[in-house]
């Protein structure tokens, strides 16, 4: 044996895992489960307990996965079971609103048609997909979970990383990756800051029955306080993602079931009949928040840690999964390879990677909210003829439903359906 391969045995047995993942939500998991496939030990620490992170009311939103997250998803084995809680979009269009007045005609419409892979995308419920997750990794032995304790303090050493839990427990892995969240503690602890803004804005969030069949068709109604995306879930049901001045979302939220209800149908309008809310409401403050670095001394970042992004493309949940498709292929390969797979080396690949996309699509979001949450008129007419130019060439109408079925860009091949 050689002394290079000693010394990698002797540093895997003083080290708990390969990598430590702080942070349980979808992405950890997700990303776990790639590195886990490949021979990667792997421990997840999250700060809420499993039951409740499995509760089917944990979470009310549903997420517009695109084309390419649903391949994610194939390639890790989960969406063949997923597929048939998951509603297919196969229509997107867009137009001006206001309450009371309904939607104006639509200035843009893309059609799955257009496109030779299929839907754009799929509608899936939170409760289908972080359940699958977990049961996922209960059957992986090479994960190891620790549910209901945070992690309080991290310290980064020349072959590894020490993480202390509640309670004093220390772990040591190779590597450390932050999927906890938009305000990331682990990003905090290795001193990297954030850039961005509040948007003034709260989505207000919930799933509504309503009369009419929606035939796979998303709606996004641009209304002069924020957009309202009306997104097609299985049966005559579908999610809303309402966005609203923070005041007059904290007043809409504080109404009961029938108040908010009267404040909703207005801004909905009833061209899918008469409407009912079809489970819990939930509200999510809107920030741009974006780390000044992905990566850090064996540490890199993923999902909401790295970046949070308006929902008004729907692309946050993609995007995340797009890093960990990205991460992992850099992490694996570098480890087939023989790397230290927390080198500086091989953690700007996934840097590179990564961030100017996110800052692409950061600045993309952010501009077109700022567009069009507003009630000018002349920038109303100047954006609305600016979309329908696109909604009428056909070569750039078929560009954007790409880059809305995440299609595009150098696509890392779990994005592709492939294995690493």
């Amino acid at each position: 044996m050689d002394k290079g391969a000693s010394l990698r045995i002797l540093a895997d047995m003083t080290h708990d895992a390969d990598i430590l993942i702080v942070g349980g939500g979808l992405n950890g998991p997700a990303l776990a489960l790639a590195l886990a496939g490949a021979g990667l030990r792997v421990t997840i620490v999250d700060a809420l307990p499993r039951d409740t992170r499995a509760d089917t009311e944990f979470d009310g939103r549903s997420y517009a996965l695109a084309l390419a997250s649903t391949r994610v998803l194939s390639a890790l084995g989960l969406w063949q079971g997923l597929e048939p809680q998951a509603q297919p979009i196969l229509e997107i269009k867009a137009s001006d609103g206001r309450a009371g007045e309904g939607a104006a005609p639509f200035f843009l419409h893309f059609d799955h048609a257009e496109i030779e892979e299929g839907p754009m995308g799929h509608m899936l419920e939170d409760r289908f997909l972080r359940r699958a997750l977990l049961d996922a990794m209960d059957a992986v032995p090479q994960i190891t979970q620790i549910s209901g304790t945070r992690a309080i303090a991290q310290d980064i050493q020349q072959n590894g990383v020490e993480v202390t839990l509640e309670g004093g427990r220390a772990l040591r892995a190779r590597l450390l990756i932050g999927c906890d969240g938009r305000e990331s503690p682990t990003a905090a602890r290795a001193g990297i800051g954030r850039s961005g803004r509040d948007y003034g804005q709260t989505a207000l969030v919930c799933a509504v029955a309503h009369e009419k069949p929606h035939h796979g068709c998303a709606h996004q109604f641009f209304m002069p306080a924020g957009p309202l995306a009306i997104l097609p879930l299985p049966g005559n049901r579908s999610s809303i993602v309402w966005s609203e001045q923070t005041e007059t979302a904290a007043s809409i939220n504080g109404l009961d079931d029938a108040g908010y209800l009267d404040a909703l149908r207005p801004r909905f309008g009833t061209f899918l009949g008469e409407i009912s809310l079809a489970g819990k409401r939930y509200a999510y403050p809107l920030k741009l928040t974006i780390a000044n670095s992905f990566i850090a001394p064996r540490l890199a970042l993923v999902g909401d840690a790295a970046h949070g992004l308006h929902p008004i493309a729907g692309q946050g949940f993609n995007f995340g999964l797009r890093d960990v498709a990205a991460l992992a292929e850099v992490l694996v390969e570098a480890h087939r390879r023989g790397e230290d797979i927390a080198s500086p080396l091989v953690l700007e690949r996934y840097q590179r990677w990564r961030r100017f996309d996110t800052m692409m699509m950061a600045i993309g979001t952010d501009s077109v909210n700022r567009l069009f949450s507003n009630d000018n008129a002349l920038l109303r007419g100047l954006r609305d003829l600016g979309m329908g130019v696109v909604s009428s060439v056909p070569a750039l109408r078929r560009q954007f439903i790409r880059e809305a079925a995440g299609l595009t860009g150098d696509l890392p091949r779990l994005s592709q359906g492939r294995p690493i």
